[in-house]
């Protein structure tokens, strides 16, 4: 398995983006707050190379940013200007005729021990100024991670978010017919590249979930007829029983600190909700009813937990302290709640919302103010969040297809697009950006 090592972030100030650095305040900037953004014209110009890594790598980063919805690349066939010494300043003139208000410029240099050095800088041509530059050192095999990574300095540099370029997505793959469907896990990029089977087995696997503090994923598994949920290591491809439960198991979540994993467990025809100690293998109940409570997931801070129950008569949303306390019901709406997650912002939490026949994602406020419907579709289910808050990814089964497929939309309830995978799809889980 690639080791996830990758120096990040050995930020060449001196010499990058020194030599040309000016005010933040004086450059271009793109305020994702306002709602609807209009997509600010970016040149990414292939990188100076001896081989064709240069331009693979400036085109993984272009895509990058066109699919955030907040960058509308510039045609390649319009560049006036071919940078074929990207520590020289461009020629701004030639960039402004081609309504490029950044330009992206780097050059990548094989080491004397066989790593890549990949240098970038970004530019505000009407300003003809440099807004930052950097370099990392890599393994030839990591060079899909360097654009990833560039990309999220490019859109954190624009933007003032965090970028979400660098992450993977774990999901459900499923292949065969409907009457003989095999699910297996698999992790892929966030942009469905290096698709891999994580399990390859003929039992089901249901609802994975990643660790917001190391890559280890918890998952349930059918595996011998019996319903478990497990703990698998990435790196190393180790796998434990998180523990033997009596009756049926759902909806494995890490909490905040990675330190416990929070589910549903049913007995005697009803579901609760519980916390395990991973290190102590000690569970605690949250609550205690005769309806179904599940699908619990932490606020960032790990203070409160919101989780779906169908006390009421139908499945609906609520939210209690982290000890099971203060129980409070917070979705109001029209229609059946599920599947809901809270935002890593601590801002929003997203949700599965049944009514009228259809199935629609959206967010409110952790109180249950300020409702927000995203997109609705035939079946749309399991949103997760991006590592920034920014983007949510879920899954849609379309009227009369064959199976599930994944999408992504932003919080504006634009940019929607779907997520190529070689099979079908569900049951998306976001990483945190990779160290």
């Amino acid at each position: 398995m690639m080791k996830l090592n990758l120096l990040r972030y050995l930020a060449v100030i001196v010499g990058l983006a020194g030599a040309f650095a000016t005010p933040a305040n004086a450059l271009v900037e793109i305020n994702i707050n306002k709602g609807n953004v209009e997509p600010l014209p970016i040149a990414v110009t292939d990188f100076v190379s001896g081989d064709d890594i240069g331009a693979r790598i400036s085109q993984v980063i272009e895509a990058d940013l066109k699919r955030s919805g907040l960058f509308a690349p510039v045609n390649r066939q319009a560049f006036i200007e071919k940078v074929s010494n990207p520590d020289k300043a461009p020629r701004f003139e030639d960039w402004k005729v081609v309504n490029a208000q950044a330009l992206v410029v780097g050059r990548i240099n094989k080491e004397g021990d066989g790593r890549l050095r990949a240098e970038f800088r970004l530019w505000d041509t009407f300003a003809g100024q440099q807004m930052t530059g950097q370099q990392f050192f890599t393994q030839p095999e990591n060079w899909r991670r360097v654009a990833h990574i560039i990309a999220d300095a490019i859109y954190e540099r624009i933007t003032g978010e965090k970028g979400y370029f660098d992450t993977r997505v774990v999901f459900v793959s499923e292949s065969g017919t409907k009457a003989d469907r095999k699910r297996q896990l698999a992790i892929m990029d966030q942009d469905g590249a290096n698709v891999r089977m994580l399990t390859n087995t003929k039992d089901i696997v249901l609802t994975p979930r990643f660790s917001p503090s190391r890559q280890e994923v918890t998952y349930m598994s059918f595996e011998g007829q019996q319903p478990r949920v497990y703990l698998l290591q990435l790196e190393t491809g180790q796998r434990e029983v998180v523990g033997n439960f009596p009756g049926m198991t759902f909806s494995p979540r890490f909490s905040p600190d990675g330190q416990r994993v929070i589910m549903s467990l049913q007995q005697d025809g009803n579901a609760n909700i519980y916390t395990m100690d991973l290190r102590s293998r000690t569970t605690t109940r949250l609550t205690n009813t005769a309806a179904i409570d599940t699908s619990p997931s932490y606020s960032p801070d790990g203070a409160r937990i919101v989780f779906e129950s169908d006390r009421g008569g139908r499945q609906q949303l609520y939210v209690m302290n982290a000890d099971g306390s203060g129980q409070n019901r917070i979705s109001f709406g029209d229609g059946s709640y599920s599947t809901p997650v809270w935002s890593p912002r601590g801002d929003l939490i997203a949700f599965t919302k049944q009514s009228g026949g259809k199935f629609s994602i959206g967010v409110m406020k952790p109180d249950g103010s300020g409702e927000r419907i995203l997109t609705t579709g035939f079946h749309n289910e399991g949103p997760t969040w991006a590592p920034n808050g920014r983007v949510i990814m879920f899954f849609r089964q379309a009227a009369g297809a064959g199976g599930p497929q994944l999408y992504s939309i932003d919080l504006t309830g634009y940019n929607e697009q779907m997520i190529p995978t070689p099979t079908y799809a569900s049951d998306p889980a976001w990483s945190p950006l990779l160290e």
